[in-house]
């Protein structure tokens, strides 16, 4: 299963910044893939925190055929030496587990968070043990499929806003004048913005400076 969306979303965004709809008529249709169970998004975006894409598809092909099922009843059927076997740390094992628990115990509502407005859902999401605001957010659109997502935190969001647009930095409130002018459709934004900073298109190029990389980001994937 793919995000959602349709022509509604890419013209408005192609009727608001010329300049990103030009490189949206480029790139023609992006696809990514979504998990529309909040119990397994979840799960999932614990096992991909801080490793590479290829060891979060490992990690996680070898969790789902040791659960069977991605749930909380399963996951808490296992011990902690049984989880981390499969090849995450023992930090990620127990924040895994009391997810699962606080679902078994009804401490986290999986229903109820998925009806709750979105930053109500990223505060809810953000009080669970080893969820960030990013990841929150990445469950958001990557799972709850909400459309209007645009993540500061997300290094590749800020690459792609520099290529697209010849900034050398991304400012937060630089960053806002997008999320504004991208909104109610900032998630199509985000997979445009995704497939540039990954080179969609070629000859484009990151506009920040030697200087300005050893200043440091903030931003983080957590």
């Amino acid at each position: 299963m793919y995000f959602q969306y349709s022509e509604e979303e890419t013209n408005y965004l192609k009727a608001r910044d010329p300049v990103l709809g030009e490189l949206i008529e480029r790139i023609g249709p992006v696809r990514r893939e979504v998990d529309p169970d909040l119990f397994s998004s979840v799960v999932h975006h614990i096992v991909g925190q801080q490793v590479s894409t290829k060891a979060q598809a490992t990690i996680w092909a070898r969790l789902r055929e040791l659960l069977g099922t991605v749930d909380a009843a399963h996951v808490l059927a296992l011990s902690p030496d049984d989880l981390q076997s499969v090849g995450m740390t023992f930090r990620k094992v127990n924040y895994i587990r009391e997810f699962a628990r606080r679902v078994d115990t009804g401490e986290f509502n999986l229903a109820g968070v998925a009806e709750l407005p979105d930053e109500e859902a990223i505060a809810a999401l953000n009080a669970l043990p080893g969820i960030g605001r990013w990841t929150a957010e990445m469950i958001l659109l990557f799972c709850l499929q909400r459309p209007d997502v645009l993540a500061f935190d997300d290094l590749a969001i800020q690459r792609g806003l520099r290529m697209t647009y010849h900034h050398r930095r991304i400012t937060r409130k630089l960053f806002e004048k997008y999320r504004r002018r991208y909104s109610p459709y900032g998630s199509v934004a985000s997979l445009y913005l995704w497939a540039i900073a990954g080179g969609a298109i070629p000859g484009m190029r990151d506009y920040m400076t030697k200087t300005d990389k050893r200043g440091g980001s903030s931003t983080r994937k957590a």
